[in-house]
């Protein structure tokens, strides 16, 4: 008997919870749950939603180095054409739409401020 999965959820060691928590709110995402140590002012740790998406993301222990990121967030919206306007109209540039055999509705390439790839994609 195999073990049953219910759910998955992403945890991403990022520099500075609190950045992350303002950039994946232009994505949709509200901080749920943060963690702010007694004595501090800034939040080490946040649960962050978006209707049937959830990430974790807590403050790296030492230096982030983008070029290590070697995992693929899929991030799903009902209009890419749309989603990639609006992060253009934020000051984000997100690369051009593509249109692979695997995603027939589109896709876009973004990068988060700590240099974890966002696949922006349509269905």
């Amino acid at each position: 008997m195999a073990a049953q999965t219910r759910s998955l959820v992403a945890f991403a060691h990022v520099a500075d919870v609190e950045r992350s928590i303002r950039f994946y709110a232009d994505l949709g995402f509200k901080a749920a749950n943060r963690v702010v140590p007694d004595g501090q002012s800034a939040p080490v740790w946040a649960w962050l939603e978006s209707e049937q998406a959830n990430l974790m993301v807590g403050l790296a222990s030492g230096p982030i180095d983008s070029s290590q990121q070697a995992v693929l967030f899929y991030l799903y919206y009902d209009d890419i054409k749309q989603t990639r306007a609006v992060l253009v109209e934020l000051g984000y540039a997100p690369g051009a739409i593509k249109y692979p055999f695997y995603m027939p509705g589109g896709e876009c390439r973004l990068e988060d401020p700590d240099g974890y790839v966002l696949m922006l994609a349509q269905i």
